[in-house]
């Protein structure tokens, strides 16, 4: 396993790391730490969470991944991982979190205390702001609506509560998550000004039919020492192939309707049938090459994948020793030059 430097920390991130949103909802907690234990016998040392986990999102099983977690962790050196969760924000009609989340110092405080204590830490190596407080488009979203616009606890009061656990010693470093180029520079700009810790990393969707990182994002995180965090690579599974050869199949996209939204656009079944089709012909595993062209990317820290199977899981993890030769990238960019980031 090749490990990296997450931004500007001094933090070293495998290249590949676990998700674990299905911890409580799609798989037992005997599941969870079959999968943990697994990960980290393959060198994975890198566990991301989420107060909010799992998914769907419900009230009834919130912070229930992080529990599955914490309790897998009280028997484990926990100086030899990098643990990082995330708080929810507004927006979303979360009502069971907090009465409605928000990223103000009530909330801050209150969601890094429960999630320590589910987790059974006394610190996060990284904690990350999910989504903004702030209106963005998000989840399939792509036109910025004004009409949207909320009101939002300023960026620099964000970021203060947010030093003030790294001086506590309950957080190492900061990040963001389904941020934006303007988000990203208001946090860096807030943190120089300020002398406030600066976020490191950002949690951004990016995989073959989502490549928007690489317009603005890309520019603003190599000048600001900021690493992405690349999640969902497999695009909720559109790429592994099997919608491909069955579009009913068991998945998360089949379990929970209107779920993915992101993968319902018109050039997601065609686009993925291409990449699909490109890895078969290759003799690759399609997941596998997915997997290869996100964590090539040199602004990739990591790529976190996640599954709900222990063959998955494995099949995900060999794909850190395969490198895609130049005949494949060439064919993966004529795809996108026809179907450019069909699942945004």
């Amino acid at each position: 396993m090749e490990y990296r430097q997450l931004g500007s920390s001094d933090l070293k991130v495998s290249a590949l790391s676990l998700g674990t949103m299905t911890f409580g909802e799609q798989n037992s907690e005997a599941e969870a730490h079959r999968q943990l234990d697994y990960a980290v016998s393959r060198g994975v040392n890198f566990i991301d969470t989420a107060e909010m986990y799992p998914v769907p999102p419900r009230g009834e099983t919130a912070g229930r991944t992080e529990s599955y977690v914490g309790s897998w962790l009280k028997h484990r050196q926990r100086d030899k991982l990098v643990l990082a969760s995330k708080i929810a924000g507004p927006g979303r009609g979360f009502k069971w979190i907090r009465g409605g989340p928000r990223i103000d110092r009530m909330h801050i405080t209150a969601a890094i205390d429960a999630s320590l204590k589910r987790l059974n830490t006394d610190y996060l190596d990284l904690y990350q702001i999910h989504w903004p407080d702030r209106y963005v488009p998000m989840f399939g979203g792509v036109s910025y609506d004004i009409a949207e616009e909320r009101e939002t606890v300023p960026i620099e009061e964000q970021l203060e509560v947010l030093a003030s656990l790294v001086r506590a010693g309950k957080v190492r470093y900061l990040g963001l998550s389904n941020e934006t180029p303007w988000g990203v520079m208001r946090f860096v700009a807030a943190a120089e000004k300020l002398g406030l810790p600066k976020v490191v990393s950002i949690q951004n969707a990016y995989h073959l039919m989502n490549r928007t990182f690489e317009s603005g994002l890309a520019e603003v995180c190599r000048h600001s020492g900021v690493g992405l965090l690349a999640y969902s690579p497999l695009a909720f599974g559109c790429l592994s192939g099997k919608y491909v050869d069955d579009p009913q199949a068991v998945g998360r996209i089949t379990l929970f309707p209107g779920f993915g939204q992101r993968y319902a656009k018109p050039n997601v079944p065609t686009a993925s049938a291409d990449y699909v089709r490109i890895a078969r012909q290759a003799g690759l595993d399609p997941a596998q090459m997915a997997l290869a062209f996100a964590c090539s990317r040199w602004f990739t820290a990591s790529v976190i994948v996640g599954a709900t199977s222990s063959a998955q899981l494995q099949s995900n993890l060999d794909s850190a020793a395969l490198t895609l030769d130049a005949d494949v990238i060439a064919q993966i960019e004529a795809v996108h030059g026809r179907y450019p980031n069909p699942a945004p």
